[in-house]
This record gives structure tokens, sequence and C-alpha cells, in this order.
């Protein structure tokens, strides 16, 4: 018989069964998540299924997040917020409110998810988990709170897309563009229901923070999970944030002769940016094909490239220089750690200085509620995850979708422009200062 995949080996820890791709399994879940938009409901199913005796299976693994509408952008917001607050009140769970942070930088940042974990989300971008080794999945409210009073869910154990690249990266070149690259490969279908367990040596060099892009990002394929195996690089940034050191669980690595659906490999020297086109993340296409597309508005952010390294490079790029007439930038920091990064290295004021707009950490801008929505005909390079129509406004606006470095280049142009034009930085790991303050 051949070997595992990761997720089926996890899936198999977290079981107690031996179990292969297509097997269902109830399996104990580490990390629970929901945030103001999908709490409510998820407290609901809770309340229904605890009845008159409500108890939180793992309070201390139950996170709660103020971020989709954060700053309240209206009333039902509003009391939404306060729905959310009074239930961590009441039964204990982590709660991080309006600025803290997106979900999926706070379950980061504050150490929640480590090597071998399994976390569920209410939120389709809770495959970023898999960027520090954990098998990370959005589900529904209904899922969420059931599993809040019990600890359990029931999996279908899914088969798993392979991607390897080897090489080095070329100038202009980031983990955005490799996973524009895969999802315009195989479709934003693709993936359904599938894991994408990304590896090779241009994966291996990579700091986490370019790792969780390419997890986040699995869901735009279908993916229900992206993974890529822990390593000493993902221990040491573990422990820099919190100060502990985790395991690396030896189920978190594939067998060398794995069964995987499909394995994609790439040379990392081949690889050019890329920009997916309106209005879905599989139009993909090398930079060179939308080269002078104007753009009316920049979107540097969203919880795929709102970290701060991400930041950095779009600030190095416009540093003592203007934003192009009639081009406006957004910038929404991932975390309130990022957002104090920013401003201790002076990146807040390169911006500000620049003509930009500089908010709190949230989630308005990527889905379109507040801070910075597109108006019709409106044309916007964001570093965002979706670009459907409607997505970030109007439904008459256009949103490309590219890598920090091509959104800062375009900045200087007004237009979509090659990264390749200016001078690049990129970046390890930043350890910043300040989490969980």
């Amino acid at each position: 018989m051949t070997g595992k995949t990761i997720s089926e080996k996890l899936l198999s820890e977290k079981s107690g069964t031996d179990v292969r791709a297509g097997d269902y399994v109830e399996a104990g879940v580490d990390v629970m998540m929901t945030h103001d938009v999908t709490g409510p409901l998820t407290f609901e199913v809770f309340e229904d299924v605890t009845g008159d005796d409500p108890e939180l299976v793992d309070p201390d693994n139950t996170v709660i997040t103020i971020d989709h509408h954060a700053p309240a952008d209206g009333v039902k917001a509003a009391n939404n917020h306060n729905i959310v607050r009074e239930f961590a009140d009441e039964y204990g769970a982590q709660q991080y409110d309006v600025g803290d942070g997106i979900c999926h930088q706070v379950l980061v940042e504050e150490g929640f998810v480590s090597p071998g974990d399994l976390v569920i989300g209410a939120d389709s971008h809770s495959t970023t988990f898999g960027g520090v080794g954990g098998f990370g999945t959005g589900v529904g409210s209904t899922d969420l709170g059931t599993t809040l009073a019990t600890g359990e869910l029931w999996f279908r154990v899914p088969e798993t897309l392979r991607f390897e690249v080897e090489g080095d990266l070329p100038d202009g070149v980031y983990a955005k563009d490799l996973i524009l690259k895969f999802i315009g490969d195989v479709g934003f279908d693709g993936c359904t229901y599938m894991s994408a367990e990304y590896g090779g040596s241009a994966v291996e060099s990579m700091p986490i923070h370019e790792r969780l892009v390419l997890s986040n990002m699995a869901i735009e394929m279908g993916g229900k999970a992206g993974i890529v195996a822990p390593d000493e690089r993902t221990v040491d940034f573990l422990e820099a944030q919190t100060g502990e050191r985790p395991e690396i669980p030896a189920y978190t690595q594939p067998d060398d002769d794995a069964d995987y659906e499909a394995v994609h490999t790439y040379r990392a020297e081949s690889l050019s940016p890329q920009v997916s086109t309106p209005s879905n993340p599989e139009n993909a296409v090398p930079v060179d094909e939308v080269v002078g597309t104007e753009i009316d508005q920049l979107f540097v952010g969203t919880c795929t490239n709102g970290r701060y390294e991400d930041i950095r490079i779009v600030a190095d790029v416009i540093e003592g220089e203007r934003l192009a007439p009639d081009t406006r930038m957004v910038v929404v920091p991932a975390s309130k750690s990022v957002y104090k990064q920013m401003m201790h290295t002076g990146v807040m004021e390169t911006f500000v200085d620049a003509g930009a707009i500089v908010q709190s950490a949230g989630c308005g801008s990527c889905f379109g509620t507040h801070q910075g929505v597109l108006g019709d005909g409106d044309v916007c390079l964001a570093t965002a995850n979706r670009n459907f129509p409607g997505r970030e406004g109007s439904m008459e606006s256009e949103v490309y979708l590219a890598s920090p470095a091509t959104v800062g280049a375009s900045a200087l142009y007004g237009e979509i422009t090659d990264p390749r034009q200016v001078e690049l930085n990129r970046y390890d790991d930043y350890v910043l200062d300040g989490v969980g303050a």
C-alpha cells in the first residue's frame, strides 16, 4: 500500500483511526474560531445543542474576533458586536475586539495554532493555518456551533493535489504570484474538497508570512485545506511570536510515496509576476498581458497580504514619492501588531506622505462593506484574495489581484505596472513588537 499525504496522516491522528482519502471520520478539533458575521448564528446553534446546561468544551481554544464590520458600519453590525462580547463574557471564550486584527492573523500571532493542529473556523479563509503546518478549514455556523459543545466534527478525508516548486524565485515573483499561477492552472474548482499540499525547495525556503499566502488562497481553487509541512523555520517563527517552542509531530510530514490525486511541478526560475483579471481569481495571466491598464484605487491588506512584510514591500517602492495623479490607495494592516510596527518603523509616515489612507485592522475593504468601497466604473488593483463581481463594492466595478510588489509599482504610475521595473525587497519573517498588546 502507498504512503499517506499530510491530510491523511493528520486526520488519522485526530480520529484515532487509520484513514485514507474518501473515508469519513469523527475527529477531535484543537481550535475553533468565529467572528462578528458568523458568530451570532453559531451561538444560537450552540445554545440549542447544549440546552439547559450550556458550556464550551474548550473555552481556552475558542476564539471570537470582531473584524469584518470593524469599526461598526451600522446599527446591525454594532449589535452583532455586542452579541459577540456578551457571549465571550458568559462562556469564557477568547475574544478580540475592534482593531485587534483579522481572525486568521490573530490566531497565528497569538499562538493558538501549532504544527499538527486541526483548526476549524466559520470563515472560508481558515485554510490559512496550513501555513504553520496545521489542517485549517472553513465550516458553516451550524457545524461550528455543534463543535463548540462537543469538540468533535465529522470530515471526509480529502484527496490531495501536490504543488512542487523547485529553484529560486526570480526578482518580482512572490508567494502571491505562485498561488495565482496555481489557481489559474487548475481552475477555481480544480481542488474542490481536496487538500492543496505545497512543497519543493522554493516553498521550503519561504518565510512563514509567504507560506501563509499559499495556504490562505487554497480555498480560491476549492481547497478544503492548504498545507505546508512544518519545519525548523516554522518552529523558530512560532517561538519568536509566543516564547514557546512547539514540537513538529511526525504526522505533519508526507510520506515519500504518498498517493496524490495529481502533482503539479514548476521551476521557480520560469515564473513571472501574475495578475488575476476580473472577475475570478482563476483569470491569472502574466503581468505583461495587462500592463498599462488604468486604475483608480489600490488596496493593500487582507488576511492574504496584510502582514508587515507585505506592507513594507509596498512602502519601500513608494517611499519619497506621491501616488500617481487621480489614484488613491487604501492600506489596511492585518492586525494591531502590524499597525504598531508600521508606526515604529516609519512605514505609516511613508504611506501618509505618499497620499495613502491607512486604516485599522479589519475586513471591510476586502468584502466591500466599508473602509474603501468601490463605485460604478472604478478599477482597483488589490492584494486581496477575491475579485468576484461586487466583491469590493459596486457590481459595476472591476478588481484585479496581484502581489504587494505589483501594487506598489503600479501606485507610482496609476496603471498596472510590471514590478520588475522598480527596485524591490524581499523580507524574512519580521518579529512583531507588542503582539497581544
